[in-house]
């Protein structure tokens, strides 16, 4: 998977003048955290480029999200994930092979959206949201940087829907220079998904091999 991949991480320098914007940033990001924790069901059609530090472009990669609180399955061209909050499955579609593990901590938050979308309660500090037109649609952007060196990234911007407090875009900018851009094409939390989704269905796959690093 690229780095980077659904990524929610880390906001701005912490200056006491900035406290009460800061405020106003959490708030957004509250709403928005909101929106993911509660649903019943949330489906996302994604979209990520990524271009190196030396200018070089990765190709572009889509997907689909299935979310329903800390469970989710994500849909891609090289794998599929599913996460039933416990248990994480990934299949490798070139290999047929399916991973088995128990992630815990930062290994959940690199691929889990309501842990990524999270993160900004932890460790990092928020700038001031400005408003600007993404992809068409008023947001509020806001700028992110950690609290410490110890991240991955040393900015990402998330981009937020005034109407409805959903995600409209992630740029994330990595220590090492990559930086990923995503963009949720869709947002539908309109549907209730049987918890059955979030884990790997061995009888839709089996000639699969499994390995079991649990």
């Amino acid at each position: 998977m690229r780095p980077g991949l659904f990524l929610f991480a880390a906001l701005f320098l912490s200056l006491p003048l900035l406290s009460q914007r800061n405020a106003e940033a959490i708030a957004i990001m509250d709403k928005a955290f909101a929106g993911f924790e509660r649903s019943q069901g949330i489906e996302l059609l994604f979209e990520t480029t990524s271009i190196d530090a030396d200018g070089n472009a990765y190709p572009t990669e889509t997907g689909k999200a299935y979310i329903k609180g800390d469970r989710f399955k994500l849909e891609m061209e090289a794998m599929h994930i599913w996460f039933d909050g416990e248990t994480q499955w990934v299949f490798m579609k070139d290999a047929n092979e399916v991973n088995i593990s128990e992630p815990v901590g930062q290994e959940i938050a690199a691929v889990s959206p309501l842990a990524l979308l999270g993160m900004y309660k932890n460790g990092y500090l928020l700038k001031a949201p400005v408003s600007k037109t993404v992809n068409n649609i008023p947001v509020y952007q806001i700028e992110m940087q950690p609290a410490t060196g110890n991240k991955d990234f040393k900015r990402v911007t998330a981009s937020i829907n005034k109407k409805n407090y959903t995600v409209v875009q992630v740029v994330l900018t990595a220590v090492n220079g990559m930086q990923t851009q995503i963009n949720i094409n869709r947002y539908n939390a309109n549907y209730q998904f049987d918890d059955a989704l979030f884990r790997f269905d061995k009888t839709a796959h089996p000639d699969a091999e499994i390995v079991d690093l649990r």
